[in-house]
C-alpha cells in the first residue's frame, strides 16, 4: 500500500532509533543489491528513502573517492540515527538530504542511478514518484528496488497474504515502471530477496516541470 508523508514520518519516527537492532543481518543483502546495480567509479547515486542510511557504506564503496553518494529521507529522526551510526553528515560516506522523493531538491539528469530500499510501498503517488526518480537520473541510468526478502516472507512477516493488487507483482511494477520512463531489466522475488532492477529510458524526463 502506497501512504501519505505524514503517515510515513509517523511510523518511522517512532521507530527509528532501534531500526538497526530490529534488523541485525541485513547488511549482506543490501551490499549484493548495490552490487546488482553495477555502479561504477565516479558516478553520482541517491540513495531514496535512505532510512539509517545501511545502504549507504556499499554506496560509497562502489562509486569511489571520485564519486558522489546522496541519502534522502523525509523523516528526521531516520537521518539523525544514520549520521549516529557515522553513515552521514561529516566524515560520513554520503550526504544526506531531508526531502521527499516526490520533489526532489536535484537538478534534471543529475543522478547516473537510484536505489531505493523498501521504498515503492511507501510512496504516496508511486506513479508520480517513480516519474520524479526518472527526472533526476539521466538517459541509461539504472533504478534498483530493493528488500531484504521477498514479498510472501513479508506478508507472512505481518500475518498477511501477498495483496491481489501489489503494485511490487513484475506485472504490475513493469507497467508502472514504463510509464514513468523506465524499463525493467531484471525481477527477483525469493524468500531471502525482493529485487528489481531498471534502466532509464531516453525518451524526454517524465515529470520535468512538475
Amino acid at each position: 500500500m502506497s501512504d501519505d508523508p505524514t503517515h510515513v514520518r509517523a511510523f518511522f519516527g517512532i521507530r527509528a532509533a532501534d531500526w538497526d537492532s530490529r534488523f541485525p543481518d541485513d547488511g549482506p543483502a543490501y551490499a549484493e543489491a548495490v552490487a546488482a546495480l553495477g555502479l561504477r567509479p565516479g558516478d553520482t547515486v541517491l540513495d531514496a528513502g535512505c532510512g539509517t542510511g545501511r545502504a549507504l557504506p556499499p554506496l560509497r564503496a562502489a562509486v569511489g573517492p571520485g564519486g558522489t553518494v546522496l541519502g534522502a529521507d523525509l523523516t528526521p529522526e531516520m537521518l539523525d540515527q544514520a549520521v549516529r551510526a557515522g553513515r552521514g553528515g561529516h566524515g560520513g560516506p554520503a550526504a544526506l538530504l531531508l526531502a521527499d522523493v516526490a520533489r526532489l531538491p536535484l537538478r534534471d539528469g543529475a543522478l547516473d542511478a537510484v536505489f531505493g530500499a523498501g521504498l515503492i510501498s511507501h510512496l504516496a503517488d508511486p506513479a508520480a514518484d517513480l516519474r520524479e526518480l526518472a527526472r533526476v537520473v539521466r538517459a541509461g541510468g539504472r533504478l534498483a528496488l530493493f528488500h531484504p526478502i521477498g514479498r510472501a516472507a513479508l506478508a507472512a512477516r505481518h500475518g498477511r497474504r501477498i495483496a491481489p493488487d501489489d503494485l511490487r507483482a513484475e506485472p504490475r511494477l513493469r507497467s508502472l515502471l514504463a510509464d514513468a520512463g523506465w524499463r525493467l531489466t531484471e525481477y527477483v522475488d525469493e524468500d531471502a530477496r525482493y529485487l528489481a532492477l531498471a534502466v532509464r529510458e531516453d525518451r524526454g524526463r517524465p515529470g520535468a516541470g512538475r
